[in-house]
């Protein structure tokens, strides 16, 4: 029996909500919409779910210490991080050897900084979360794009083109494990393949793995850092309970950096910035996800999974549109290139005859052109509306 109500609506209009409030602006500057009052936004990595009750209630309960003073992470809070991992992904991690940071996006522009010069070649794999490559690039760096190679409307890394990148002085790699905005859960073998590349060139891994604990039946998510050899690359991977749990709006995330090396200079690079760790509330807040939040998650998992099914089973039936389910996060990557539609008149079908934003594929770089992203972590109803108007923009 489920324990959550994953069908409660709740208004997140004029809450300072980046997904329902600020996107109109956006709308209305890039693509000219008069009227965004009506638009459902299914755009954002973002829930429209209440977060667990257990995390609430350990804010609740700091709150109640009228006190704020500074303060550090606890050896608690560490062993939950390490505890949930353990179970969940079978990754056992030296709580030494986790840093805090205020989010995975953050955490990239720190190690960026920290590793590479000005210049640089920074190597990601498109398409890909837009932050992989807007921050090398605001920093000075280039980004070297590696597309992914489509087949059977699923990404796989395509490892010589991969490897011919790499012999031109690559020294980062971000890999996006699971992928985002494919839904990729990679194979062992992948990662395996990836980390031999990277001890081979001397190349820096950094793994995102900040979707690692939504994955589907018949999936199973491997952290970077189990891998075989994997110990005797330079790999960083970020980590963090936001999309998890659905609490972006703390700003919590990990890095975990077992060589030592890497640690030492990251640390040098926190003291000359004056950074701190997690803020008091935040502490709370992943402490009691990682200790308490296990079947929220679980049936959040296998809600999104059914809402998945819906939306593949209806869009499918459109002429034009090519869906596969994902195999982890709660993204759905829409292929639309059947209908003969640029980008630019299918945002426009969308936003002013459906009612309806997502995302369009080449903000994920020009490899995601003729695609489309949906977030359908929210009720059903809501799925099924976005659906409706999906298609009314179609019509």
């Amino acid at each position: 029996m489920l324990v959550f109500n994953f069908d409660e609506q709740f208004n997140r209009k004029n809450t300072n909500s980046l997904k329902w409030d600020l996107f109109k602006e956006r709308v209305k500057a890039k693509y000219h919409v008069e009227d965004a009052s009506e638009i459902l936004p299914m755009w954002v990595a973002d829930m429209d779910f209440a977060i667990p009750q257990v995390i609430t209630d350990a804010i609740k309960e700091r709150l109640d210490h009228p006190i704020f003073g500074y303060s550090y992470v606890s050896d608690a809070c560490k062993e939950a991080i390490q505890s949930w991992f353990q179970r969940r992904h079978n990754w056992t991690i030296d709580p030494n050897t986790i840093m805090f940071h205020q989010g995975v996006v953050p955490a990239l522009a720190t190690i960026i900084e920290t590793f590479t010069e000005p210049g640089d070649k920074i190597c990601i794999s498109t398409p890909v979360y837009p932050p992989f490559f807007s921050i090398p690039k605001a920093q000075n760096r280039e980004v070297i794009e590696c597309d992914l190679e489509l087949i059977n409307n699923s990404f796989e890394i395509d490892f010589s083109k991969l490897e011919e990148q790499f012999k031109q002085g690559v020294k980062v790699y971000i890999l996006c494990s699971p992928h985002n905005p494919g839904g990729v859960v990679w194979s062992k073998e992948d990662l395996e393949k990836l980390v031999q590349l990277c001890i081979q060139y001397d190349i820096l891994l950094i793994s995102d793995e900040i979707h690692a604990d939504i994955v589907f039946d018949g999936y199973k998510h491997i952290p970077t850092l189990t891998v075989k050899d994997a110990e005797k690359a330079k790999i960083i991977t970020c980590i963090a309970p936001t999309k998890t749990f659905n609490i972006a709006g703390i700003h919590a995330a990990m890095m975990v950096v077992p060589n030592v090396e890497l640690r030492n200079k990251l640390n040098l690079n926190k003291a000359a910035h004056g950074r701190d760790d997690l803020n008091i509330l935040a502490s709370a807040a992943v402490k009691a996800a990682y200790e308490e939040g296990e079947q929220w998650v679980d049936e959040m998992i296998a809600y999104v999974s059914n809402n998945m099914d819906y939306v593949v089973e209806q869009l499918n039936q459109l002429e034009g549109i090519r869906v596969t389910k994902p195999q982890s996060t709660y993204l759905i990557w829409i292929d639309y290139r059947g209908t003969g539609l640029s980008e630019e008149e299918m945002m426009l079908r969308l936003l002013e005859k459906g009612k309806l934003a997502v995302e369009p594929g080449t903000k994920y770089s020009e490899a995601g052109r003729g695609f489309l992203r949906m977030n359908v972590a929210c009720p059903l109803e809501t799925v099924k509306d976005g659906v409706e108007r999906f298609k009314k923009a179609l019509s």
